[in-house]
C-alpha cells in the first residue's frame, strides 16, 4: 500500500468526524445528487447562488464548489463574488467547468473566473481541459468528445497545474490528477458511472468535502475521485443487472458505508513524478 493511499484512507474515515459544511454554487439537473453525495460522504452541503448571501455563506464554509452547468448571468456573479470572498479567507475553490469549450457564454466564465478568482482545484473531463489547456477542443455538451480522446491528459494536467498554481483533475476511464510536479492515476470506477446525469458534479462536490478537510488539496483531489470510482463499483455488483436506475441509488449507498479500510481494499491509484 502506497503512501498517498494510507493519506487519502485517513481522510475517508477523518471527514466523518470533521464534518465540513461545502457551499455549492452548483447546478439545478444534479443539485440534489451533489448534496445527498455529500451527506453521504460524512460532510454537509449548503446550496446558495444569490449574490445577496453568497458571501456570507462562503465565510461559514469549509470549501467552496463553483459548477458551471446550468449558467446565467446572475449565478456567474455569485460565482465570481464567491471565489473572491472563499479567497480572501483562504477557503479552497473547486471549479468544475462544465461544458467548456461548448459556448460562448462558457468559455468566457470559465476565463473570467481563472483570472478573478485563486482556484484550488479543478475538475473535468478531458474536452473541458483540454479547451482550458489552450487546445483545440470538440466539446459539444458535458461529456469527453471521440476527437479529444487523442490529447495527453497527463501533460495537460501537468500544463494547467503550473500555470494556474493548482491541482488538476482529468475524469475519465482513468483519472489523472496533478500538482504539476506528480500525478496519480486512478483506476477505479464502471461505465455505468457516464449513464448517470450527475457523476462528473458529485465527484466534484466529494473533491471540496474532502478539500475541506485538509490543505493538501492534491491528496483530497485524489480521495474524491477514487472514491466516486469505488461507490461506482459496488453499486453495480449491488444492483447494475438492474438498470442505471437502480444503480444511481446504489452510488449514494456505497458512498455512506465507504471506510477508509474499504477504500485501502479496493483503491487502484498508481502514482509517479514528471
Amino acid at each position: 500500500m502506497s503512501l498517498l493511499t494510507k493519506s487519502c484512507a485517513n481522510l475517508v474515515d477523518e471527514i466523518r468526524v470533521k464534518n465540513p459544511l461545502i457551499h455549492n454554487i452548483t447546478n439545478y439537473v444534479t443539485v440534489n445528487d451533489c448534496a445527498n453525495a455529500i451527506l453521504a460522504i460524512g460532510a454537509s452541503p449548503i446550496m446558495a447562488d444569490d449574490c445577496e448571501e453568497v458571501e456570507e455563506i462562503v465565510s461559514i464554509s469549509s470549501a467552496l464548489v463553483i459548477n458551471m452547468g446550468t449558467l446565467n448571468k446572475r449565478t456567474i456573479s455569485s460565482m465570481i463574488m464567491a471565489g473572491k470572498k472563499a479567497n480572501e479567507l483562504n477557503i479552497p475553490v473547486i471549479l468544475d467547468p462544465v461544458g467548456a469549450g461548448a459556448s460562448g457564454l462558457r468559455n468566457k466564465t470559465v476565463s473570467d473566473i481563472l483570472s478573478e478568482v485563486k482556484v484550488n482545484v479543478i475538475r473535468g473531463n478531458l474536452s473541458e481541459i483540454s479547451f482550458i489547456g489552450g487546445l483545440e477542443a470538440s466539446t459539444r455538451g458535458v461529456d469527453t468528445a471521440v476527437e479529444d480522446e487523442k490529447n495527453d491528459a497527463v501533460e495537460l494536467a501537468k500544463r494547467i497545474a503550473d500555470k494556474y498554481s493548482c491541482i488538476v483533475s482529468v475524469t475519465g476511464k482513468v483519472d489523472i490528477i496533478s500538482d504539476g510536479i506528480r500525478f496519480a492515476r486512478v483506476a477505479n470506477g464502471h461505465k455505468f458511472l457516464s449513464k448517470v446525469t450527475g457523476t462528473g458534479c458529485m465527484t466534484s462536490a466529494l473533491v471540496a468535502s474532502f478539500s475541506g478537510i485538509t490543505k493538501d488539496y492534491y491528496t483530497a483531489a485524489v480521495t474524491g475521485i477514487a472514491s466516486m470510482g469505488i461507490a461506482g463499483e459496488i453499486a453495480f455488483e449491488k444492483s447494475g443487472h438492474k438498470g442505471t436506475g437502480s444503480f444511481h441509488v446504489q452510488i449514494i449507498d456505497a458512498l455512506t458505508n465507504i471506510n477508509g479500510s474499504i477504500f485501502i481494499e479496493r483503491g487502484k491509484i498508481d502514482e509517479k513524478k514528471y
